[in-house]
């Protein structure tokens, strides 16, 4: 026995500074974790802000992810989309065609869910912006999440009816030398658009001029039946609680200045390429021929003509409030550039009287029993121990 205690003394001494040295190790690692759990509370709303504040986060988690931009054709959007690409890269965003078969504008109730399932998913190219000729599409309806911004620019209904008449006949000074359809016969090229209506040619019928109304309404039934009345309300309804901007053909440097003010993760730079010899032409038709009095009377006789007035004078209203609401322009607009003088409006918003003070997860682990806010009661309490020590100090 004596031989064993002599034993276990002689291993102790030889053993106790490797013993020691773990035991402070083991100290160490409990007080470091436990450090770590009691900060973890305090620390997370602070993680959180920095998260959102980081230039990372910020551009794949910015509102929004998607603009949706269903042009509708000959006012003036190739000449936009074309800034806009010229700025996918240093804004960092996709722009992305939409092309459907024979320029089709009316989707199948298949296509419209492929396509808004496709946009939803498709993350990895968000912030995102898609374009083509195609009808409103309600994103919600169609079960998807994601709520995009629609834009969109619209034109004086019988300007744009006119211009897209010659254009299909001698193209525009963009793509000069492309051959279209109407080209190839020389009597249908040759005719006028005062003949056109005359002959009641399908160029220049109600249904031809029926359709910026049923590109805000959709894809219903009732939207593509010229001169119907409830898709124009269904369209005024759709331009003011689905579209964030719709501007006009006729003002489009102020539907810029606008867009690139409020969405500028996505427009910045869109004023300045605007304003450059190069873009700041609309996409301009090669040859036109004034029509006369008599054929712009009969036309304004049609439903369809008078229904797609009375939208485009509603959006341009519209337009006119978002934009007088932002700034005054000073200046009668005829500046080659488009840059009139603008004073913007001075406006700002500010967060204050934020309630409670102190994060919720240090409330929950004040006591059950305080009534009231919590910086309140500190507040009190603070007051109640500043009137005790002075009643100390003066006995």
């Amino acid at each position: 026995m004596p031989s064993m205690v002599r034993f276990c003394s002689f291993v102790w001494r030889q053993r106790w500074p490797v013993a020691a040295v773990c035991l402070i190790c083991l100290l160490l690692i409990v007080t470091l974790s436990r450090n770590r759990l009691d900060e973890q509370p305090q620390s997370q709303p602070h993680q959180v802000v920095q998260t959102f504040n980081s230039p990372i986060q910020q551009s794949k988690s910015s509102i929004p992810s998607l603009i949706v931009y269903n042009r509708v054709p000959k006012t003036g959007s190739t000449s936009f989309v074309n800034m806009a690409y010229d700025l996918c890269w240093s804004n960092q965003i996709h722009v992305i065609h939409i092309s459907t078969s024979r320029n089709q504008h009316v989707l199948t109730l298949a296509n419209q869910a492929a396509l808004v399932h496709n946009l939803t998913g498709w993350r990895e190219m968000q912030p995102m912006m898609v374009h083509g000729h195609v009808a409103y599409l309600d994103f919600g309806r169609l079960g998807s999440p994601l709520q995009p911004l629609h834009i969109n620019i619209i034109r004086d209904p019988l300007e744009r009816l006119i211009s897209y008449f010659y254009f299909l006949r001698f193209g525009d000074d963009y793509r000069p030398h492309l051959v279209r359809k109407r080209m190839r016969n020389k009597r249908t090229q040759q005719m006028t658009f005062d003949q056109c209506v005359e002959q009641g040619h399908k160029d220049c019928s109600e249904k031809s001029l029926w359709l910026q109304v049923p590109f805000f309404c959709g894809h219903d039934a009732h939207c593509w039946q010229p001169g119907n009345r409830e898709a124009l309300e269904q369209a005024k309804r759709n331009l003011v609680d689905k579209y964030f901007l719709v501007g006009i053909t006729e003002e489009l440097g102020d539907f810029i200045i606008l867009l690139e003010s409020a969405l500028p993760r996505f427009f910045r730079g869109l004023t300045a390429a605007y304003r450059s010899r190069e873009k700041s032409h609309l996409r301009r038709t090669s040859h036109k021929v004034p029509p006369s009095q008599a054929t712009i009377e009969k036309l304004k006789k049609t439903p369809a003509w008078q229904l797609e007035q009375e939208f485009y004078n509603f959006a341009k209203r519209q337009f006119h409030y978002a934009r007088n609401r932002a700034f005054t322009k000073h200046g009668d607009g005829a500046a080659a550039d488009g840059a009139d003088l603008l004073e913007w409006r001075e406006q700002r918003f500010v967060y204050e009287k934020v309630r409670p003070k102190r994060p919720f997860v240090e409330q929950a682990a004040a006591p059950a029993a305080q009534a009231g806010p919590v910086n309140e009661v500190v507040e009190s309490n603070s007051e109640n121990d500043d009137k005790k020590q002075n009643a100390d100090q003066t006995d």
